[in-house]
């Protein structure tokens, strides 16, 4: 844990002198990234480029950043492609029952974004809607 800031110490200074300390014990050998360029920016928030990067490659869920409006219908459409992967009835149960909660608790809580317009799933079409599929 980092020290408080000494009284009349600048920040800069302050800053300057843990990263000299870290520097020294070697904390910053062999992070990942090390000896890769830097992105181009792009102009818009830094932030934002690297999720939409890390996205774009694959190491990202983009619906982690969606609020719950907009990423728990998105899961509601690609909820019969999850369960096609789905052997067992009990995990589909577990699946539909897992997202029906969440949309509950969007439900409870205020909205972010756009009004969430899903509501639960009916657990018995769902995994009848499985079988029929499955045969």
């Amino acid at each position: 844990m980092t020290k408080r800031k000494p009284p009349g110490t600048s920040f800069r200074f302050w800053v300057d002198r843990q990263i000299s300390d870290a520097q020294s014990r070697g904390d910053f050998e062999d992070l990942p990234g090390m000896g890769k360029p830097l992105p181009p920016p792009t102009g818009r928030d830094a932030a934002t480029d690297w999720a939409l990067r890390r996205a774009r490659e694959g190491d990202l869920d983009v619906k982690a950043f969606l609020p719950p409006s907009l990423a728990l219908p998105r899961e509601i459409q690609d909820l019969p492609a999850k369960l096609a992967k789905v052997r067992a009835e009990r995990q589909v149960r577990e699946i539909v029952e897992d997202l029906n909660e969440r949309i509950r608790q969007a439900h409870r809580l205020p909205q972010e974004g756009p009004l969430l317009r899903a509501g639960p799933l009916d657990v018995e079409e769902v995994v009848a809607n499985w079988r029929n599929d499955r045969s």
